[in-house]
């Protein structure tokens, strides 16, 4: 790949190469070196940011969330063929913003729609965990969407997702999938075991 004087101090220069790849990308795959931070964040909403403004075009949301990826460490980085940068997450990098519940009781199946049109469902490779707000001793859904990568449930789907839930044992969950994905013991909610 030749790099002309455009493609100078470029930190996403890659990138148009792993769109034009159609589909996911393989990032999972590419092992090419850390080039450095750069300042991109993803806000607790979903909202991307580049140089602290907002990216409004839904399809560069779209390439950017295809090409992000989460490190043995935990950093997020987005992640070409030529190079790899870090990025700064708040809390998960997508956002389930729908739900659609099919059946009930072990062979309910719950599907989920994230801000960036990935399509999940919950069940032994997509699991769903619950975990402790803090300062609020609330919990807050996740489920993976792929390769380490979360959504967080909205707060209006986390709703949804309570009423679909039921005892099992000493928890309060939700099946989908033939999986049981504890909430709470049922013991903490006053709900009978």
């Amino acid at each position: 790949m030749s790099m002309d004087h455009r493609d100078a101090g470029n930190p996403l220069k890659g990138l148009a190469a792993a769109g034009k790849a159609g589909g996911k990308p393989p990032v999972h795959l590419w092992n090419p070196p850390f080039c450095g931070d750069i300042d991109m964040r993803i806000a607790q909403d979903g909202t991307w940011f580049y140089l602290n403004s907002p990216i409004g075009r839904q399809a560069l949301v779209q390439l950017f969330a295809s090409v992000l990826r989460r490190e043995p460490d935990g950093a997020y980085c987005l992640v070409t063929p030529v190079e790899r940068v870090g990025i700064r997450v708040d809390d998960a990098p997508f956002t389930a913003v729908r739900m659609r519940i099919e059946g009930a009781g072990e062979s309910q199946v719950i599907h989920f729609e994230t801000n960036v049109e990935d399509a999940v469902t919950a069940g032994p490779g997509n699991r769903l965990r619950f975990a402790e707000e803090p300062g609020t001793g609330g919990l807050k859904p996740y489920v993976l969407v792929r390769s380490g990568l979360e959504a967080l449930v909205t707060r209006a789907l986390f709703y949804d997702l309570v009423a679909a839930g039921t005892v099992h044992g000493d928890w309060f969950g939700v099946w989908s999938s033939g999986v049981f994905f504890p909430m709470q013991r049922a013991s903490d909610i006053g709900a009978p075991a």
